[in-house]
C-alpha cells in the first residue's frame, strides 16, 4: 500500500528545535530543483509555511524545520504517520547550477540544510566546491557528515566548541583572501546573509543569498514578500516568492528587508504564548 500523499515517512531530531522530515509527495521530489522551496500547512486554516526542498529521494522530499514561533512548532509536533494538511510548490526560480570553476559554498545555522542540494548540484557539473558550514554551538552544527562530496570542508563554531572558532563570514574572509572564488553562495540567518555579502562585494565576487522572507500565496499576488533590490544606481521593487528567492546579496536592501521580517513580530510572539498554554510543557523539544 503507498503512502498517502503529503505523509510525513520520516521524522528525526537534528537538534533541539531543528527537525528533518520526509514527505511523500511525487509531484514535488520528481519536478524540485535546489534553490526551489515549498509552502506547507499543518491544518486547513493554518499559516502558510516557506521551507526549502533540503533534498529528494524517490517520491519523497526533505525539509528542515526550526522552531521559531506557533506554526513552526505545530509542524514540529508532527510526527511519522501524520498527513500535512497541504503542499504548495516546487515554488521559486531554481539556484543557476552550472560549471563555473572554483565554488564557495557557506550555510550558517539552518541555511546549512538549504545549501546541501546546491552544493551536490554544483559538483555534479564538475566544479570545486569548497563548503563552509558553522553554528553557534556545536550541539547546533546539523548534516555535518553529508558533504563528504565536497572538494573542501570547513566546520566552525562561534564558541570553538566543534571546528574553527567564529562565525562563517569569518572562516570566509580567511578563505577569500588566499583564494579566488568564482561565485559564492551564503544562507542562513539574515544577518548572517547581510554581512557575506558585504564581504563579496569588497573582494566583487557575485554571492548568491536565499530571501527567507514572510509569505502568504507564494505566487506574487499578496506582495507580503517584496524586497528592495538596488542595483547601478536605481531601486527595483521584486518578490521572493517569484523573482527569487535567491538573489545576488550585493544588490539587497538589507535594511529594508530585515525590518519587515520583523513587522509582525508582537502578532506572532502573542500567537505562540498562546499556543504553549494549550499544548503544556514543550521541554522536549
Amino acid at each position: 500500500m503507498e503512502n498517502p500523499i503529503n505523509e510525513i515517512v520520516e521524522k528525526k531530531r537534528l537538534c533541539k528545535g531543528v527537525y528533518e522530515f520526509w514527505i511523500n509527495n511525487e509531484f514535488v521530489a520528481k519536478h524540485a530543483k535546489p534553490g526551489q522551496f515549498v509552502i506547507v500547512r499543518n491544518t486547513e486554516k493554518g499559516e502558510r509555511i516557506p521551507l526549502t526542498i533540503a533534498d529528494v529521494s524517490g517520491k519523497q522530499f526533505r525539509i528542515v524545520v526550526k522552531a521559531i514561533g506557533k506554526s513552526t512548532l505545530e509542524l514540529c509536533m508532527k510526527n511519522k504517520g501524520d498527513v500535512l494538511h497541504d503542499v504548495v510548490g516546487p515554488l521559486g526560480k531554481p539556484s543557476e547550477i552550472k560549471y563555473y570553476g572554483n565554488t564557495l559554498i557557506i550555510g550558517g545555522g539552518i541555511g546549512i540544510a538549504a545549501i546541501f542540494p546546491i552544493a551536490k548540484a554544483l559538483k555534479s557539473f564538475n566544479n570545486r566546491v569548497n563548503v563552509i558550514i558553522g553554528a553557534k554551538t556545536v550541539d547546533e552544527l546539523i548534516l555535518k557528515d553529508e558533504f563528504t562530496f565536497a572538494d573542501d570542508l570547513t566546520t566552525c563554531t562561534d564558541d570553538g566548541s566543534y571546528g574553527k572558532k567564529g562565525s562563517v563570514v569569518d572562516v570566509m574572509k580567511d578563505k577569500l583572501r588566499s583564494e579566488k572564488f568564482d561565485v559564492i553562495w551564503a544562507i542562513g540567518p539574515a544577518v548572517m546573509m547581510k554581512y557575506a555579502s558585504l564581504v563579496a562585494k569588497e573582494f566583487d565576487t557575485p554571492v548568491w543569498v536565499s530571501l527567507n522572507s514572510i509569505m502568504i500565496d507564494g505566487t506574487g499576488m499578496c506582495g507580503g514578500c517584496r524586497t528592495v533590490i538596488k542595483k547601478d544606481g536605481e531601486s527595483e521593487i521584486q518578490y521572493v516568492c517569484v523573482d527569487g528567492p535567491e538573489f545576488d546579496g550585493r544588490y539587497v536592501d538589507w535594511e529594508s528587508f530585515i525590518k519587515r521580517l520583523s513587522q509582525y513580530r508582537e502578532q506572532e510572539t502573542l500567537a505562540l504564548e498562546s499556543f504553549i498554554k494549550q499544548v503544556g510543557d514543550i521541554s522536549w523539544l
